[in-house]
């Protein structure tokens, strides 16, 4: 299979139009689920699915280590590789990694004024410039509404979207109106797409409850619990 291809049949095509030009700047999603059903997962796919459309990103990891998050990108790509026959693999590769960087924080040291100097110190020293940022990691149960506003003004100030992973937890049923479970239900406002993974017999739901800027609300997609990939439902 070729790139091309491989980027047309994306499953997470409904979240994102094939040109990269007509994606909205200031986007910030929002993935949530129990632990171990595969936030990291979805988070890693939309960024493997930005860099193969030239797109730079950044991840974030918060209370991980590096290789941790690294082999998550190294295991999609070579499921990928190999179950899409897909052509020049390696070239890709490297062109793909040239597209990300990895920066990981100590849960207690992450903050906006943090991750701000560090991003800047990227960018004004002409080392990476990214398109989008992925947050894996934060911890939105001991997170107010100003300091998830204030990472919103930061990334809208610096034109580039953003991607969270949040924990839930299954003894907290407190829900907002629109159907964002805790510990997000009160920050629901902030955020242009919310999906929710739920467990099912076979797959895990990625039910997309909310997206401000594409018909792809209300859409479900499955995740493979034994390749942790996006498929169609």
């Amino acid at each position: 299979m070729l790139k091309e291809d491989l980027i047309k049949k994306n499953p997470l095509r409904v979240l994102n139009p094939l040109s990269p030009e007509s994606l909205p700047d200031h986007r910030m999603g929002l993935v949530m689920a129990r632990a171990g059903l595969g936030k990291t997962a979805i988070l890693v796919q939309i960024a493997m699915d930005s860099m193969l459309r030239g797109q730079k990103v950044l991840h974030v990891s918060v209370g991980e280590d590096l290789g941790k998050a690294k082999a998550w990108y190294d295991d999609i790509f070579k499921y990928i590789a190999e179950g899409f026959q897909l052509e020049n693999a390696a070239e890709i590769e490297n062109e793909l990694m040239r597209n990300r960087m990895i920066m990981t924080f100590k849960e207690a040291a992450f903050s906006r004024p943090k991750l701000e100097e560090r991003l800047n110190d990227l960018v004004y020293q002409n080392i990476f410039r990214p398109d989008i940022v992925v947050v894996d990691g934060y911890d939105f149960g001991e997170a107010d509404y100003e300091s998830i506003m204030d990472l919103k003004e930061m990334m809208a100030a610096m034109n580039v979207q953003v991607w969270f992973s949040a924990l839930r937890h299954r003894d907290d049923d407190r829900m907002s109106a629109a159907g964002v479970p805790a510990p997000c239900h009160e920050v629901d406002g902030l955020f242009d797409t919310v999906i929710l993974l739920q467990p099912e017999q076979d797959a895990i739901l990625l039910d997309i409850i909310k997206d401000e800027y594409d018909s792809a609300a209300g859409k479900v997609l499955n995740l493979d619990p034994s390749t942790m990939m996006v498929k169609e439902a």
